[in-house]
């Protein structure tokens, strides 16, 4: 069986929040879907092992902003590979609430999507929440980020718990190419010849040449955190 042909399905980058009591969690995710127009109806599939799967289950209630294609590796870093139990995701960012008082990200958001939780299906590692809608928002013009262009444009990488997580191996480089590093984090790869643009790092800049107080685009580790693939 050749597990690749799951990598042709279409999927977006979400981040999704939710509450316990007074605080607020949330999470990157890629699985989201409209299920019924009539009432509007959506679902997402969240990890168990997750605090925002914690926080659905509690307040039977999630939102969903849907991310611009210009949001950057730093904030999906955030949602998708740092714990809501270790830090605050949402401590400094401007956010706003909907209409139950939920968190979403306006800047970097094109619409925003609230739903309370009407089943609960069992899959496996994962529950897939059913929601039906109760407010929604489009804030501002523009193209969702895929998660194909995350991926290939973006050079993101993808948290082990999401559904979509599959291990990868990245081959070194033959002969002379210059070599590449492997965020032992993350497992963000950063490639000389692209560089890190959103960064201020031009392509062609060898990894020993990256400022002393550079940190990966996604997770934020220092660049002892790399290793030579």
């Amino acid at each position: 069986m050749d597990t690749k042909a799951l990598h042709t399905i279409s999927y977006g980058l979400y981040i999704v929040t939710a509450k316990k009591g007074e605080r607020f969690n949330g999470q990157v995710a890629n699985t989201v879907f409209q299920i019924s127009s009539t009432p509007p109806t959506v679902a997402v599939s969240i990890n168990k092992q997750n605090l925002t799967h914690e926080f659905i289950t509690a307040g039977k209630i999630f939102a969903v902003s849907v991310l611009a294609k210009e949001a950057p590796l730093s904030l999906i870093g955030r949602f998708g590979f740092k714990s809501g139990r270790e830090v605050d995701k949402l401590a400094g960012l401007n956010y706003k609430l909907t209409g139950k008082g939920l968190p979403y990200i306006p800047e970097e958001t094109l619409a925003y999507l609230e739903a309370e939780v009407v089943q609960t299906v069992d899959a496996g590692t994962h529950s897939i929440f059913i929601g039906s809608l109760t407010d929604a928002a489009v804030l501002r013009r523009g193209e969702p980020m895929t998660y194909a262009y995350y991926h290939q444009i973006k050079r993101g990488t993808t948290p082990k718990t999401a559904p979509t997580f599959v291990a990868s191996h990245v081959e070194p480089l033959s002969g002379a190419g210059t070599p590449r590093y492997r965020c032992t984090i993350c497992n963000y790869i950063y490639d000389p010849a692209q560089g890190d643009p959103e960064r201020g790092i031009a392509p062609g800049t060898p990894y020993e040449d990256l400022p002393g107080n550079w940190v990966c685009p996604i997770c934020g580790a220092g660049k002892e955190a790399f290793e030579k693939v």
